[in-house]
């Protein structure tokens, strides 16, 4: 069974709250996600370290620049996506969105998503942990996502038996 159907058009925008945005990464945001990534690193290793070896500490903007790529390729065939959370103008990346096919049994998509430190606790995020299910429920095919760091920790995820 596919992972989406054939017809399946991707959302190219999802309004957040006051201006901020999500739309499908794109090599040419390196310039503005690297020092989101790497501003937050230490608590984004704590999430997606041990999971995804992401994101190192030696990371490079060239390295950032070829996972972006990969990202806008994968995109573009259907295969996974990473959405930025943007201001209104793309002068700032605050975020981002996974939406995966499953690793792990048990489910038909993995999702997750994260801030930049400064933007932990705020109405931004708040906004964000209740538009993405939302819009996953509303716009997306998927009967059974998995909010991988939401409703099971990444510890419990990892235990799960592979897909």
């Amino acid at each position: 069974m596919a992972w989406l159907p054939d017809d399946f058009a991707h959302p190219t925008v999802l309004p957040v709250l006051d201006g901020y945005h999500l739309r499908p990464i794109r090599e040419s945001d390196t310039d503005i996600d690297y020092p989101a990534v790497m501003g937050s690193r230490e608590r984004l290793w704590r999430i997606y370290g041990e999971a995804w070896g992401w994101p190192p500490a030696t990371m490079t903007v060239d390295q950032d620049r070829a996972d972006l790529a990969r990202h806008e390729r994968e995109i573009a065939a259907h295969e996974s996506f990473n959405y930025a959370l943007l201001d209104l103008d793309e002068t700032e990346l605050v975020g981002c969105v996974y939406i995966d096919p499953p690793r792990k049994s048990g489910s038909d998509a993995e999702i997750s998503w994260w801030v930049v430190d400064d933007k932990v606790g705020t109405r931004l995020e708040e906004a964000l942990d209740s538009a993405v299910p939302t819009w996953i429920a509303q716009v997306w095919p998927f009967e059974n996502p998995r909010y991988v760091g939401r409703d099971l920790s990444w510890q419990e995820w990892l235990a799960l038996p592979d897909a």
